[in-house]
């Protein structure tokens, strides 16, 4: 559920800003209202933020290696109270013996981030510089190797060469009284030096500022430069840490600052009289404590209902159960409107169906299933974190919906034991679809019958929501809503018959859901945009006819769109069944090896490839389909209380 929000404003004195707002962090419960603000030291804080993020990125793909190589040094034990004392400002390096957080604190260290994009401007200058070089290298290589100065000390003597590198057509038109030397010719070329002739027409070879060796030797210098700085990069990939723990501490400041100047103030009143003021929102359970905490720090407090054009954040309270979609809709970052509606319960419970349809695999789900259990294990003495839970959650269904299909590794179903084959649904089970072709098309069937079922059902839900809504609010909008539950179940008719039906089994088209869609539409279309006037509602759904009208496909569409869980689970099916064939023969003789690294990769594959389809298509029919007809928007921002954690 969304937790109601109390709007809140606090008028402090002037002189205590700072110290108040500090102790309003220290509560942790206020979510500041964001205002667009500036300064020199917001300004620094903000640029500081920069380079520590910069500095990051370039230490982040040195990590991987440092860990590495730090794992494999031998380090000498020293004992305790002996940590060598270094001069302030020498870097720490992964090879000291006594490099340890505590040592690391006990030095004044060098600016770390500035250091880190010290090194990232003199490996950009030398790959320009070498860029530079390698162009030069190529204009000038199929000449061979020489030094400008050669002709300038021919000249002195009276002898001038132009060298010129012509197409074979130019060359070939030389006039015959031309002086010239070849030097050599490819395909597209000729190379010729003339005695101090220029030919008219032709630009004549502009000479290198060095010659081959010397580019050779300035190339082989820089990339001996490069590998000293990436060696110095990797000295420091450990230090992330160090990074890190300044971003944080730099987003609190920059926060603070913010929030400082964010604050109202009476300018013209004299500082010692003045006071200054900050606004927000608080969860409504939470107000006595903040009125409590402005008691004790003599603040004064108003709250109040936050207003209709308010950016009031999202908090959400839910039971346990719900909450284990909580780390899929942070790593969406999606958050329901303050006055939206919460549906992390049918997210949950819909997500964990289709996350078993398109995996779709027993054996993969008892895989899944063992990660997640020694994941649980591990963690269990800190707390299981909600994202294993969740883990442990899908692969429990998919293990479900792999026995009711008999669908183990990809394994054709009829080589299976007879137990495995016993346990499987007979309606949507691979066993029986591999019988003959009239068993598989029923099979089929029943599953595309299952989609659109579970299409009407969590579409229908929707608009139940929508109801109960509109109904506690006194709304005849809920017969708008109801209208929609019609069409639905009308569509839902119209789609078997033209989708589903097959010579195994002819669903007929009922007039009753025919029936439905008119009805349906005629609801919608007057109550849809029902504010207080049925006729202005009509005119309203008049004015968006052609919307209004494309509704009515869009059911359609939003229903077919569920047959998508049984393509991509039946497209996964192939491709384990793909790998088992080409693996087989492998598998029988002195390649077995071969047949096992091919298994490996193939079905890791695939199961990547799930998780990919789980989050293209299995969270699309929550945030999209089913959310669109809850009248959902994901328009919200997430409750983040101004706190020093």
């Amino acid at each position: 559920m969304i937790l109601p929000m109390k709007k809140v404003s606090l008028v402090l004195m002037e002189k205590t800003r700072e110290d108040s707002l500090k102790k309003l962090r220290e509560l942790g419960l206020v979510h500041l209202e964001r205002k667009n603000v500036s300064s020199e030291s917001l300004s620094r804080l903000l640029d500081r933020k920069g380079k520590l993020e910069t500095a990051l990125g370039l230490l982040r793909p040195y990590e991987a290696e440092a860990k590495k190589n730090q794992k494999a040094a031998v380090q000498p034990a020293i004992p305790p109270g002996q940590v060598p004392r270094r001069r302030a400002g020498d870097l720490l390096r992964p090879e000291d013996a006594f490099y340890s957080a505590d040592a690391a604190n006990d030095l004044q260290r060098p600016d770390l981030a500035a250091l880190i994009l010290e090194y990232a401007d003199e490996r950009k200058s030398l790959q320009d510089r070498a860029a530079v070089l390698s162009k030069e290298r190529s204009r000038i290589e199929d000449w061979g190797d020489f030094r400008s100065g050669d002709f300038a000390s021919l000249e002195e003597r009276g002898i001038k060469l132009i060298p010129y590198k012509l197409p074979p057509k130019s060359f070939a038109s030389l006039s015959r009284d031309t002086s010239f030397l070849k030097l050599g010719e490819d395909k597209n070329s000729v190379y010729i030096l003339t005695l101090g002739a220029e030919i008219p027409g032709e630009t004549p070879f502009v000479l290198p500022e060095f010659s081959l060796g010397e580019i050779d030797g300035q190339l082989e210098k820089i990339r001996l430069q490069t590998a000293d700085i990436e060696k110095r990069f990797l000295s420091l990939a450990n230090r992330t840490p160090i990074l890190e723990a300044e971003g944080k501490a730099l987003l609190k400041q920059i926060e603070f600052e913010s929030a400082r100047l964010g604050m109202g103030s009476l300018e013209e009143v004299p500082p010692e009289r003045s006071v200054a003021w900050i606004t927000g929102f608080v969860p409504q359970e939470d107000l006595g404590h903040l009125k409590r905490a402005a008691a004790e720090n003599s603040w004064a407090l108003a709250a109040d209902d936050p207003g209709p054009d308010d950016a009031v954040p999202t908090k959400l309270k839910n039971s346990k159960l719900a909450s284990l979609i909580n780390p899929l809709t942070e790593f969406l970052e999606v958050v329901p409107g303050y006055n939206e509606v919460d549906i992390s319960g049918w997210f949950l419970f819909f997500f964990v169906i289709f996350f078993g349809m398109i995996f779709g695999d027993a054996g993969y789900g008892c895989l899944l299933f063992g990660i997640g259990l020694v994941l649980a294990l591990k963690t269990a003495k800190k707390g299981v974190p909600q994202a294993v839970k969740m883990l442990l959650l899908l692969s429990v269904s998919n293990i479900l919906w792999g026995v009711l299909t008999c669908t183990w590794f990809g394994i054709d179903p009829l080589k299976l034991p007879v137990f495995l084959q016993g346990i499987a649904l007979p309606l949507i089970s691979g066993a029986v679809s591999a019988q003959g072709p009239e068993s598989k098309a029923i099979v089929d069937q029943n599953l595309m019958i299952f989609c659109f079922s579970l299409a009407l059902l969590q579409l229908s839900i929707g608009h139940i929501i929508g109801i109960g809504r509109n109904l506690k609010a006194g709304s005849p909008r809920f017969l708008a809503d109801l209208g929609n539950v019609a069409m639905l179940a009308g569509m839902y008719n119209v789609v078997l018959f033209l989708v589903v039906s097959n010579d195994a089994r002819q669903i007929p088209l009922l007039p009753l859901g025919v029936y439905a869609i008119i009805a349906g539409f005629v609801l919608n279309f007057v109550f849809a945009n029902y504010e207080g006037s049925v006729g202005k509602s009509i005119v309203e759904s008049l004015k968006n006819i052609i919307s209004v009208v494309l509704g009515i496909t869009n059911v359609f569409s939003d229903i077919m769109s569920y047959i998508r869980l049984w393509a991509v689970g039946l497209a996964g099916a192939s491709i384990s069944s793909t790998v088992n064939t080409l693996a087989g023969p492998l598998l029988g003789n002195f390649l077995v090896f071969l047949g096992i690294i091919l298994l490996v990769f193939g079905h890791g594959l695939n199961i990547a490839l799930n998780v990919l389809s789980v989050l293209v298509h299995g969270v699309r029919l929550n945030t999209l389909e089913f959310s669109s007809h809850v009248g959902l928007a994901w328009s919200g921002t997430a409750y983040k209380p101004f706190s020093d954690k």
